[in-house]
């Protein structure tokens, strides 16, 4: 991928806003000239490298790669057809690097299907399944046949928390997340990684009037889970809250010096910071408010004011599950942004979070039940089922159109097709 001609399908319309005035007029609860539009500008609002190749199969676009960006998740880049096609109003700056041919090797997904992936993955051949390795030969992640992502199968703290946490950079390099990172940050150990990423951005801005964004990450609760496992962080919280609050200060110290880094090469070209951090279960956050409010929400806190203080940057948090109890907390913390916005989990219906936070934080996502509908739904049901979200979550601004994280391998092209003629037609 390079640059990205300007938006389109403006219409020539008298006062139409550009995509980037679209997206800054949602979030900041000034409803837009249409609803702003999604796809793939993050690693959790894209669409699977097999839906995706099955998508330009269905619409004959013959000139189409399958590039998969992000190997953990098995995403793939969109194109410029897609962007284009779709009315898509916000870009990923990684999407500015590995754009040579000698970036990627042609691999086969697990449906058979041809794909590329970047030149520095290599995941081996054992038995039946993929195994990723970290730089000194620790397997870190496995795909078994017929999987279409990579599974973590190496927790560096599982044993315990450290007495020090001077390797704590290096038992993030044996996390698949961080080892096998998407674009830009898969470039990020390069001596000019910084002055690549500021000129990328630049570069993107000028050839664009799309939204900019970029990816941080910058997880607490789930570097918790990454380094200790899931099970054990989750005891660790009620059982061993001082050590936790422990490695979540390591991991401030980390968070806050990229950030620093962040800010100062692209705070005055991107528009938005996506952070990332799943608090939600379907049936509700995975722990209770209070604890939330004692040892993170203190942090998220200090997270999000260092990019607004230092950038001109919104705020963007991932969370997935139902996180509806947590809400309050999240737009208190400085939170601009929400996604997916997971409706199919409990108290996350659209019009509870329209009607109750729909002036405090915008909802990028929750515009089609991945889950459920886009994946087992007729073309018209997803119709359907699009314009209801629309409806609900258009008025007044606060929403960015998304579906409900990203889309699935066994989505059918034609009920993508349909969903973003449908908003097309309806926005």
């Amino acid at each position: 991928m390079t640059e990205q001609s300007s938006n389109s399908d403006t219409s020539g319309a008298a006062g139409a806003m550009t995509s980037r005035e679209r997206v800054l007029s949602a979030i900041e609860h000034r409803e837009p000239d249409r609803v702003p539009l999604d796809l793939g500008a993050t690693p959790s609002s894209g669409i699977s490298a097999i839906a995706y190749t099955r998508l330009a199969d269905y619409l004959g676009v013959e000139e189409s790669r399958t590039r998969v960006y992000d190997v953990v998740q098995e995403l793939a880049q969109p194109e410029d057809w897609a962007i284009d096609r779709f009315g898509v109003d916000v870009l990923d700056i990684g999407r500015m690097f590995n754009n040579r041919e000698s970036d990627w090797y042609p691999v086969e997904l697990s449906d058979g299907s041809q794909a590329y992936y970047p030149a520095w993955f290599h995941p081996e051949q054992e038995g039946t399944a993929l195994i990723a390795k970290a730089g000194d030969g620790t397997p870190i992640a496995k795909k078994p046949k017929g999987a279409t992502f990579f599974d973590q199968t190496y927790f560096p703290y599982i044993d315990g928390y450290p007495d020090s946490y001077d390797d704590l950079p290096d038992a993030m390099n044996k996390v698949l997340w961080q080892a096998m990172v998407h674009s830009p940050w898969d470039h990020a150990g390069e001596d000019d990684y910084w002055e690549q990423l500021r000129n990328a951005a630049i570069k993107l801005k000028e050839n664009s009037d799309r939204a900019l964004m970029i990816v941080a990450g910058s997880n607490l609760f789930e570097w918790g889970t990454f380094l200790r496992r899931m099970d054990n962080f989750l005891m660790d919280i009620y059982t061993e809250p001082d050590k936790v609050e422990g490695l979540l200060d390591a991991l401030m110290e980390v968070h806050l010096a990229g950030l620093e880094k962040v800010c100062e090469t692209v705070g005055d070209v991107a528009d938005v910071l996506r952070f990332g951090d799943d608090l939600g279960l379907d049936t509700g956050p995975f722990m209770a408010p209070e604890i939330y409010r004692k040892i993170f929400k203190p942090r998220h806190t200090r997270l999000c004011e260092y990019v607004h203080k230092n950038s001109g940057m919104k705020t963007f948090l991932h969370s997935c599950g139902s996180v509806y109890k947590l809400i309050p907390d999240l737009v208190e913390a400085g939170y601009d942004v929400l996604n997916p916005v997971q409706t199919n989990t409990v108290d996350m219906e659209p019009e509870r979070l329209k009607k109750e936070f729909g002036g405090d934080i915008c909802f990028w996502g929750g515009g089609a039940d991945t889950r459920e509908v886009l994946n087992s739904g007729t073309a018209e049901q997803v119709r359907d089922h699009v314009k209801k979200r629309l409806d609900v979550f258009m008025p007044g601004g606060g929403f960015v159109f998304n579906t409900v994280h990203n889309i699935m391998p066994d989505v059918p092209p034609e009920n993508i097709v349909a969903m973003y003629e449908t908003v097309a037609q309806y926005r």
